[in-house]
């Protein structure tokens, strides 16, 4: 019964990253609010990258310095920079695209007084 439970544990990061995906796609699409859209899209973000490093883990594995188990030679399992790496930066990125569309937003409903998107497709500037 402990393996399963260790079993399900393992899985179950990936099923949240999901799971968080998904919430963000469900506001992304249903909401009619411009601000609720990009929050939806902000948290599509958030669940990808936390995929990304779930995906790269290794249980037992070590961080990817020189560090004195590395330097005596000892073949520890090492934990892959590069998947940190690109999360990192894609949440930098992620940073900037959301502040550019809330700009937008606000740009948006100075102009037309509203945040619907239904109201919005009609109008003309």
């Amino acid at each position: 019964m402990n393996d399963i439970l260790i079993k399900f544990m393992d899985y179950a990061v990936y099923g949240t990253a999901v799971i968080v995906m998904g919430i963000g796609l469900y506001g992304a699409l249903t909401k009619k609010s411009l601000l609720k859209i990009v929050i939806g899209l902000s948290i599509i973000d958030s669940g990808l990258n936390f995929l990304i490093v779930a995906l790269d883990y290794y249980k037992g594995g070590t961080a990817p310095i020189f560090s004195q188990g590395y330097l005596e030679g000892t073949n520890k399992l090492m934990v892959d920079p590069v998947p940190q790496a690109l999360v990192l930066t894609a949440i930098v990125i992620g940073f900037g695209v959301t502040a550019v569309a809330l700009s937008l937003v606000i740009r948006l409903y100075r102009h037309h007084g509203t945040l619907n998107i239904d109201e919005i497709k009609d109008l003309k500037w």
